[in-house]
């Protein structure tokens, strides 16, 4: 049995640890401008207009009808250039099977540019807004920490998010039409 001062002790940690895990989520919603939404699993994603390598609009309604992986990257994120050749290797397995890859590059639009010059992928790539609120963080990724995934739909409705590189074999499941993320 506990003395009367372990369990004060005890009762003092857990409110100290039910008040951390509060102000770290408030702080994660600090973040967030106000009149900002923030897509959730669930969610219809927000219709973003992105400009690819050439300057053009594209909107992600363009996608519509296609299991889509967004990736978002950065030239100077060395977890997201590791995911690279899995990214590319998965666009080649699953394109004929209606899905797509999509890169979206936090990170200057020359800086992208040089950077798949020298190291070319067979996956669009679109440069995302690195202005508050970004395009990352108006895709749930509340941390802004690179490399962030969402998977969307044939609607466009967000199936699953990851922070971090994925796995090959998370990208098959995330990928394949027949399996559910």
């Amino acid at each position: 049995m506990l003395s009367r001062t372990n369990l004060f002790i005890l009762a003092l940690a857990l409110l100290a640890a039910i008040a951390g895990g509060w102000l770290q989520h408030e702080s994660r919603l600090a973040r967030v401008p106000p009149g900002v939404h923030i897509a959730n699993v669930g969610d219809l994603r927000p219709d973003v207009a992105l400009r690819d390598l050439d300057g053009r609009e594209r909107r992600l309604s363009g996608y519509q009808g296609k299991r889509l992986l967004l990736n978002f990257w950065a030239s100077w994120c060395v977890p997201c250039l590791a995911e690279m050749p899995a990214l590319n290797a998965a666009q080649r397995k699953f394109a004929d099977q209606g899905a797509i890859v999509l890169g979206i590059a936090m990170d200057e639009p020359d800086r992208v540019r040089a950077f798949l010059a020298s190291h070319p992928v067979k996956y669009p790539v679109l440069i995302g807004q690195l202005d508050s609120p970004s395009t990352s963080l108006r895709f749930g990724d509340t941390d802004e920490v690179l490399p962030y995934s969402v998977l969307l739909d044939e609607n466009g409705r967000i199936l699953a998010t990851h922070r971090g590189a994925l796995s090959e074999d998370r990208l098959d499941r995330w990928l394949s039409p027949t399996t559910a993320p």
